[in-house]
């Protein structure tokens, strides 16, 4: 990322800005980052800090994300190249900025922090990411609360074109956006056991705790087959977290169910990977009225009864009474919903998870899932 391209002056470049939302409201504000008419799913997220890991999870790709935070900005953005041992950038949880637009309350354009080398506004215009800020952020969580998460369209010219670009766009549920965050061919991190990280969309923080954790991780497309997965011989398979409707996915649950069917390999799903795993052993999942995305989301373990403050973002979860006629018992439910945060097999090594347990942001109460994991895979080796 070329930080030295940014243009000068951007942060003073004040012009209107519209947000449209399919129920018809209009929100007008100041616009921030790059101007261009935009449309995507409008999600929030409760995380006051934790912004520039926020916007570069694969899992936002296709929605436009309001921060319910009312400052952001306040501690600019780090560059890409300040990376750790294993050479992750330590600040970003993927090479760019995934969400199609951006939502503030009041944006913060003289940031102060050590590892600051940009701005937020000036972050967005060298990604070409478009934002609104100025509006009243609380009002639009209300509604989204209430009436739901909706398409909505960010414009810059006139409200008008918001509308049109509302009436020909297509629903975000309808939309496989793994594919357009999937890596393209194999990529190898680390030694250890060896296992397949099958990349829907993964954080960068998952690759890296899965490192730390002893695993030699070989992470491919989305797209492989239950052939290709298995010629790396793999001591377990991972099922990475992702954005969009999980019943898009009929490649990777098809896989999944064939792996399941014919291997006794561990498993371990996270997020995303936790409803592919419901829908390839016959359960169903549903979508959210509002998502949960945060950093202080309670979920308790069913079996030992503690409970843990766990990083989300996700916008559907697994049905409960689907679960009846599987091999699936669950392991996690969130306390303030009741909806189901994980997944365990009754017969085979196979646990999921709908929280992130790498956090970033977010805190690492949940990071023995990963341990967890690799005693899994040895208990298997020994059996």
């Amino acid at each position: 990322m070329a930080f030295q391209k940014v243009m000068k002056g951007s942060t003073k470049d004040l012009r209107n800005a519209w947000l449209i939302l399919e129920d018809g409201s209009v929100f007008k504000g100041i616009s921030i980052g790059y101007p261009k008419n935009i449309i995507g799913e409008v999600v929030f997220t409760t995380g006051m800090v934790g912004y520039t890991e926020s916007l570069t999870d694969p899992s936002y790709k296709g929605q436009i994300l309001c921060f319910t935070y009312p400052l952001i900005g306040n501690y600019g953005v780090p560059s890409y190249t300040m990376v750790d041992k294993y050479g992750f950038p330590m600040f970003f949880e993927s090479e760019s900025i995934k969400v199609q637009g951006v939502i503030v309350h009041e944006l913060c354009i003289n940031p102060s922090h050590w590892t600051s080398t940009m701005s937020f506004n000036d972050w967005l215009y060298v990604e070409g990411i478009p934002g609104i800020s100025g509006i009243d952020t609380r009002y639009l969580t209300k509604k989204l609360r209430v009436k739901g998460v909706m398409m909505g369209a960010l414009v810059f010219d006139d409200p008008e074109s918001g509308f049109k670009l509302l009436k020909s766009s297509k629903s975000y549920e309808l939309i496989n956006f793994v594919e357009e965050v999937s890596v393209k061919k194999p990529i190898v991190y680390g030694e250890g056991e060896n296992i397949v990280l099958i990349d829907c969309g993964v954080k960068l923080n998952i690759i890296r705790q899965l490192v730390l954790n002893g695993f030699r991780v070989v992470r491919v497309p989305y797209s492989y087959g239950i052939d290709e997965i298995l010629s790396y011989n793999p001591h377990g398979i991972i099922i990475s977290n992702g954005p969009g409707n999980p019943k898009q996915c009929e490649a990777i649950i098809k896989t999944t169910r064939k792996i399941i069917d014919e291997t006794n390999l561990p498993i371990l799903g996270i997020c995303l990977g936790n409803q592919i795993i419901a829908l390839a052993l016959n359960a169903d999942t549903f979508k959210l009225k509002y998502g949960h995305r945060g950093l202080n989301k309670p979920c308790i373990d069913v079996e030992t009864r503690k409970c843990y403050i766990t990083s989300q973002n996700h916008g559907y979860a697994v049905n409960e009474e689907t679960l009846k006629n599987t091999e699936l018992k669950i392991w996690f439910r969130n306390v303030d919903d009741g909806t189901i945060e994980g997944l365990k097999h009754i017969n085979k090594p196979i646990l999921s998870v709908q929280y992130h347990p790498e956090a970033s942001p977010g805190p690492n109460d949940t990071s023995w899932i990963f341990h967890k994991f690799l005693n899994y895979i040895k208990e298997t080796q020994t059996s």
